[in-house]
């Protein structure tokens, strides 16, 4: 590596500069057999791919205490449920899962609000109830995040709360 104008070299060597090596290894092809050519297949079971989407798990225990579950959903459920639309929100930013996408799919569900409407109530119970247990409801889970509008998925939770708080949660849920 070539010196820095500042680095003091003594008089009696010559001034370093860079060199090339003698061998230069081929450009890396993907070819091993179970290389994805082209874009990450999409449909049915398939999911939304992501970087890193195991740590939406950490992220979804920061909610636990917060979530009000009610009545034929637990806590795991609604984790579940809104760590899938998490993944989505994600997915669809083409990152990691960050606290937001979890903010965002908490706020549309009500999961944070202490008194949700009846209507709420029923209705998470339909979707929610059991997603937990992925070998059962894996589909069930796909399904919650698949309901979802992109156009709630870009919304910001700040924005996704308030349009929960004014009633619209069928707007934002797609159900």
């Amino acid at each position: 590596m070539a010196a820095p104008k500042y680095a003091p070299v003594p008089p009696s060597e010559s001034v370093r500069a860079y060199e090339s090596p003698e061998y230069v290894p081929e450009a890396w092809k993907p070819d091993r057999p179970a290389e994805i050519e082209g874009r990450q297949p999409e449909g049915m079971r398939l999911g939304y791919q992501g970087p890193d989407q195991g740590y939406a798990f950490t992220l979804g225990e920061r909610f636990r205490n917060r979530i009000q579950a009610g009545d034929g959903v637990s806590v795991d459920d609604a984790l579940r449920g809104s760590l899938n639309i998490a993944l989505r929100r994600a997915s669809l930013f083409g990152r990691a899962p960050v606290v937001h996408d979890i903010s965002v799919a908490c706020a549309i569900w009500g999961w944070l609000d202490e008194q949700p409407s009846a209507e709420v109530v029923e209705r998470r119970r339909e979707l929610f109830a059991g997603v937990a247990d992925t070998l059962n409801y894996y589909g069930k889970g796909r399904m919650i995040a698949d309901l979802v509008p992109e156009a709630t998925l870009r919304m910001a939770p700040e924005e996704a709360a308030k349009a929960y708080a004014s009633g619209r949660w069928r707007e934002l849920t797609g159900g």
